[in-house]
């Protein structure tokens, strides 16, 4: 049996034609696919369907795709869905408001059928491997200063207070801490938290800094310019 076969997509377009086109293409290398026409939708299958890869259109009438992202990212048994924005939308503010919502990646239209496929195959290979396999410990619990993160239940705790984010977020929290005062290089942390094969934009791990620094305080990761980011200990 193709390997593909294990997969779920959720495809959601408000275009019947590319929710057709798309499909065919992927259902054509064995995915199982499912698709909605709205975010409403998108939400409703989701929580039922659970599939490892959601590809979402970033304009669509009612919830847009940054909202219908983000109600995703607060859906436990979404916890382990990545998120993949295909838009037409293509400026940098769009691609930001994007990883912002907790996409994994961004492919901008038009894009031929076989690249898409290789961009879907590359984001899935986290299933067979793991993308925070490279982290350093395998402790269930990190504790540094007033921060507990809690890698199998997915929570990160800031003077007892629970904090739970996004998947992104969170693993690129994980690896920081788990070597306080280590500093991680910009490819580094590609490599752990989004994988080699992916391409995402230059300001993806920025934006996702800034989200925590929003988030756990402004003092605990420290920008070494030019290089990249060390955890506080």
């Amino acid at each position: 049996m193709n390997e593909t076969n294990n997969y779920k997509i959720l495809l959601v377009d408000d275009e019947p034609d590319i929710l057709e086109f798309i499909g065919y293409n992927l259902k054509k290398e064995g995915f199982q696919v499912k698709t909605a026409a709205n975010g409403s939708e998108a939400l409703k299958v989701a929580q039922t369907y659970c599939p490892h890869l959601i590809i979402l259109d970033v304009m669509m009438p009612g919830m847009d795709g940054i909202e219908t992202c983000e109600e995703m990212r607060q859906i436990p048994v979404l916890k382990d869905s990545l998120v993949v924005f295909l838009t037409a939308r293509g400026e940098d503010y769009s691609q930001i408001a994007g990883f912002e919502a907790g996409a994994d990646d961004y492919i901008t239209k038009p894009i031929k059928p076989k690249v898409l496929i290789s961009r879907v195959k590359a984001l899935l290979k986290r299933y067979k491997s793991g993308s925070t396999n490279e982290q350093p410990s395998d402790e269930t619990r990190i504790a540094v200063g007033d921060l507990t993160i809690d890698r199998e239940k997915y929570i990160v705790l800031i003077q007892n207070k629970e904090l739970v984010l996004p998947k992104k977020e969170f693993e690129l929290l994980l690896l920081l801490a788990s070597k306080p005062n280590r500093v991680f290089t910009r490819d580094e942390i590609y490599s752990a938290v989004w994988g080699d094969n992916i391409i995402v934009g230059d300001r993806t791990i920025d934006v996702h800094i800034r989200k925590l620094r929003e988030k756990i305080g402004q003092n605990h990761i420290k920008t070494i310019k030019g290089v990249g980011y060390k955890f506080i200990g």
